[in-house]
């Protein structure tokens, strides 16, 4: 009887649990069970390590092989638990050396020729093992780089698993394997070139909000016609947006690790993401599904950026009902049979809808063909929760031709991109010692208290409550706004002027 251990790592969402691989030699009668709660793909990983291990020149061991993943009672999926199996399994048999692996995670699925295939999710597993105290870690070649992202990880790339025994003293006959290959590049993964603000003509009004929105980290709705240009400031919202800070860069690149659109070629992801779905997208495209435990979808992936969606009012009222979770607390929690995830989710909301379905009842609506009913069936497809939500909404006018003709005094992006990281600054600075970042996330009470001795500072603010046109969950994101206004014009606390654009910013067009 012999036995080999070593590590893998099981992710859950973007938690990496320890799990030790345990194989166990027998001298009974030849066979292979794998334990340890494993899924299909891992499951089948008991093929593709055979076939590995002839394949590699190794001779396989005629016993009765019993591999068990600890925790048993962790949920385990996918093919990346190959290599750690396939090693674990020559210790045991006393192939390579017993105790080099015990201290190493090993992350990779096995081909059939021997070669180390590609995986996702390999930083928050890299980074998983490095937490727990193991720092010595063997990935894929081609996963090498992004596993050396992680600090204190020491890496070892490999293409083949003939290199991982010889690494760990075997004699491995000198076949000739083929080289590993390069990493496919993955859909999605080119990063989206930011937009100049200059490129967009007039929409003075637009642009404040997009400034407003951008300082605070206030979600933002743009109601306009087609072709006024809401789209195109919408796109442009991620170059006014400040860096992420180191932590914020490693949380955005583990989501899209696991989501399999991160090119480690580039490095950790340290501009804030803007992810974009078609209003056809399913309610699982936009929160995360899939088979088996679940991955992260367009709104994970929008982490510590911005979730953009166009027509909003054409979405399913299913897929807009989910993003409430998101919106409220910051992350999402998907269940499944095969257990639940949890993946972060801090997005910035961008909407953009058309007045009506005929798109032209902006203002006094004149030229529009759609019936009072009508509009208003439209636009109720955004629900009252999820627009009381949305701190800033305005409206986008058609350009004139004045604003056509363009000029010399447009703002670049870099100009409101410096105002943007000077007003985020002094937000941090006053909300230093808080679990807060940004005014959007502040409770209304603690702004309150912190507010100047003026009594008649929120005279407006009540008069839109008692008008009904301000829900008390408005009243309380028109504070959150005039704090953001506050601190784009340099000033310590908010003046009457702040919460007046404040609550211009919230209640401007006929959508309340």
């Amino acid at each position: 009887m012999s036995l080999g251990t070593t590590f893998a790592v099981s992710l859950v969402g973007l938690s990496g649990h320890l799990v030790e691989v345990q194989a166990h030699l027998a001298a009974s009668v030849p066979g292979f069970t794998l334990v340890g709660l494993p899924d299909t793909a891992l499951s089948e990983s008991r093929d593709r390590v055979r076939a590995a291990i002839a394949s590699s020149g190794i001779e396989w061991p005629q016993r009765k092989i019993t591999v068990n993943l600890s925790p048993a009672s962790l949920p385990k999926a996918g093919s990346g638990f190959d290599v750690a199996i396939a090693v674990a399994m020559l210790a045991g048999a006393r192939r390579i050396s017993v105790a080099d692996p015990e201290r190493v995670v090993h992350i990779g699925e096995l081909g059939l020729d021997g070669r180390l295939q590609s995986v996702r999710g390999v930083l928050p597993a890299v980074a998983a093992a490095v937490a727990a105290g193991l720092r010595d870690v063997v990935v894929p070649a081609q996963d090498a780089d992004e596993a050396r992202l992680v600090p204190g990880a020491r890496v070892v790339g490999v293409g083949s698993l003939a290199e991982i025994a010889a690494l760990y003293g075997a004699e491995v006959p000198g076949i000739v394997l083929p080289s590993a290959t390069a990493r496919p590049t993955r859909s999605g993964v080119a990063r989206r070139a930011e937009g100049d603000l200059r490129d967009v003509l007039g929409q003075e009004q637009a642009r404040r909000a997009l400034e407003v929105s951008a300082a605070g980290g206030h979600h933002l709705l743009l109601v306009g016609p087609p072709g006024a240009g809401k789209t195109m400031l919408a796109s442009r919202i991620t170059g006014i947006l400040p860096d992420l800070d180191e932590s914020e860069a490693v949380e955005v690149t583990a989501v899209h690790s696991v989501a399999g659109v991160f090119d480690p070629g580039q490095g950790l992801i340290r501009r804030p993401p803007y992810e974009d779905p078609h209003h056809t997208a399913t309610a699982a495209a936009i929160v995360g599904g899939g088979s088996g435990l679940p991955r992260p979808g367009a709104a994970s992936r929008a982490h510590r950026g911005v979730l953009f969606l166009d027509e909003a009012p054409e979405f399913g009222s299913r897929v807009l009902q989910t993003l409430r979770q998101p919106l409220e607390h910051g992350e999402l929690v998907i269940h499944r049979a095969a257990g639940s995830a949890r993946y972060p989710a801090r997005f910035q909301l961008v909407l953009a809808a058309n007045p009506c379905p005929c798109g032209l009842g902006i203002g006094k609506g004149l030229e529009c063909s759609c019936s009072p009913l009508v509009r208003r069936r439209y636009f109720a497809r955004l629900s009252g929760p999820l627009l009381d939500r949305v701190d800033v909404q305005v409206e986008v006018r058609p350009v004139s031709r004045v604003d056509r003709g363009g000029g010399t005094d447009v703002e670049s992006s870099a100009t409101v991109a410096a105002r943007v990281a000077a007003a985020r600054a002094a937000a941090r600075a006053r909300l230093a010692g808080t679990p807060w970042v940004t005014n959007a996330e502040v409770p209304g009470t603690w702004l309150r208290e912190r507010l100047g001795p003026d009594p008649g500072l929120l005279a407006g603010i009540d008069a839109a409550l008692d008008r009904g046109t301000l829900s008390l969950r408005g009243a309380d994101r028109v504070l959150r706004l005039a704090w953001t206004v506050a601190d784009l014009a340099g000033r310590g606390a908010p003046s009457r002027g702040d919460v007046g654009q404040g609550l211009a910013l919230r209640t401007r067009g006929h959508h309340g």
